[in-house]
């Protein structure tokens, strides 16, 4: 599927999106250190997450799947790896691992992609220095990275800007430190890791502080236990349909078992802003997460200004709401959103320009962009190997006047390898 055409159509039916890419990594991770068996079911097979898997059985521990239920045999010291740990296009995996291998008793090496290779791990590796690890990285802040495990000392580390991989590498790290180690942002990040440290049965005790700020601390040496995880449908892999449906009048559509972590779903509150219909039906918690079913109903909508706060709530659902934003009326503005241009592609970047060749007037911030809705024209889109470009200006071409192509598409495979099929199904002629 290298060039994908999608032709104007109206977004009908119901969707269950794929295990939530956040919490499939995670279980794997955190289930490699609990000795004993947990297991993971609704796991998100992609791209990403085999890394995760293919990572840890290099570390010696085993993994057993079966369909979409991965059983993780943890084990508390690892092995010193024969090889390189390729971590692929996953920034979670690469950033996760830094903070686990800093308390093992071993040396590894850890690299990805050309994509990943220019993703900065300075974030990652000066916390966890200061923590006792030795990290070295190419030019002092890229892949590949060089870990060598040490007694680890807890901190308190102050994030300039709230991510929650780089918030987990340093809580990761702290389960085997002497003491606490706290993180602080300056506003709440995504909190998958929290969630399932407590389910697994370690301390994490969560603060807010003056401002919107929140201390998250754990105190080492701990050790989680197995559990077991059922992993709920992944919101940003639903958020190119939902946004998409809410921006279309006419459309219809049902999102099914879908994770609506609070600290995920920023997008939904900025679409009931811009005037979308979107309910919650049968909300309820699994493994400790909120889960539920969406119901969106299509209508027109109107630009607003996105920033502060909320930004680190939708950041990886940006791509999807300048979608929306595209056939808004008016003009939505994007601010405080830096972390995107050192994502898998500077989304800030490649986000403007994909607007630009189908036809919508887009500009670039320092730390955002400026989307002048109305319509859509179509055109044809690169998705510069980005995952979340691909699927958002695939979902463009049905709200679109001449469709859209895009090249490269096959890149959603990273984390939504069925995204072509389910985009077949919902779209309606």
């Amino acid at each position: 599927m290298p060039t994908l055409h999608v032709s104007p159509g109206r977004i009908q039916g119901r969707l269950q999106p794929p295990g939530d890419k956040s919490i499939s990594h995670r279980a794997v991770l955190l289930g490699a250190l609990a000795e004993g068996r947990t297991v993971a079911r609704n796991f998100l097979r992609a791209q990403d997450t085999e890394r995760t898997v293919a990572c840890v059985q290099a570390l010696g521990v085993a993994v057993e799947a079966d369909g979409d239920t991965v059983r993780v045999y943890g084990r508390r010291e690892w092995r010193a790896p024969e090889r390189v740990l390729d971590a692929g296009n996953s920034g979670t995996t690469i950033r996760l691992l830094c903070g686990l291998l800093s308390g093992q008793p071993l040396e590894a090496v850890l690299d990805g992609d050309s994509s990943l290779r220019r993703r900065p791990m300075d974030r990652v590796a000066i916390p966890l220095r200061r923590m006792g690890a030795e990290v070295e990285a190419r030019e002092g802040r890229f892949p590949p990275v060089r870990v060598r495990g040490a007694r680890l000392q807890g901190v308190r580390h102050e994030l300039p800007v709230a991510s929650a991989q780089v918030k987990s590498a340093i809580l990761l790290a702290g389960l085997y430190a002497d003491g606490a180690t706290a993180v602080v942002e300056p506003a709440a990040s995504r909190d998958h890791t929290e969630r399932l440290l407590r389910a697994m049965g370690v301390d994490v005790r969560v603060r807010p502080l003056a401002g919107g700020a929140v201390a998250v601390e754990v105190t080492g040496p701990a050790q989680p236990a197995p559990v077991e995880v059922a992993v709920p449908g992944d919101f940003s892999s639903a958020a190119f349909f939902v946004a998409a449906a809410a921006a279309q009048p006419g459309a219809e559509l049902v999102v099914e078992h879908v994770g609506l972590n609070p600290t995920r779903t920023g997008l939904l509150e900025v679409l009931r802003e811009m005037g979308a219909c979107v309910e919650v039906e049968d909300l309820r918690e699994v493994a400790g997460e909120p889960v539920g079913t969406l119901v969106v109903r299509g209508r027109r909508l109107r630009g607003v200004e996105v920033a502060g706060q909320r930004v680190p709530r939708l950041i990886d659902e940006v791509p999807a709401l300048v979608v929306a934003a595209a056939v808004a009326e008016g003009h939505t503005v994007v601010r405080d959103a830096g972390e995107l241009r050192v994502k898998e592609s500077d989304r800030i970047r490649s986000v403007v320009r994909a607007l630009r060749a189908v036809g919508v007037e887009a500009e670039e911030l320092p730390d955002g962009l400026v989307v002048r809705g109305g319509r859509l024209p179509g055109g044809a889109v690169e998705s510069e190997g980005d995952h979340r470009i691909a699927m958002a200006f695939a979902v463009a071409g049905l709200l679109s006047e001449g469709g859209v192509a895009v090249e490269g598409a096959e890149c959603a495979a990273v984390s939504f390898p069925e995204f072509d099929r389910w985009l077949r199904t919902l779209a309606k002629g």
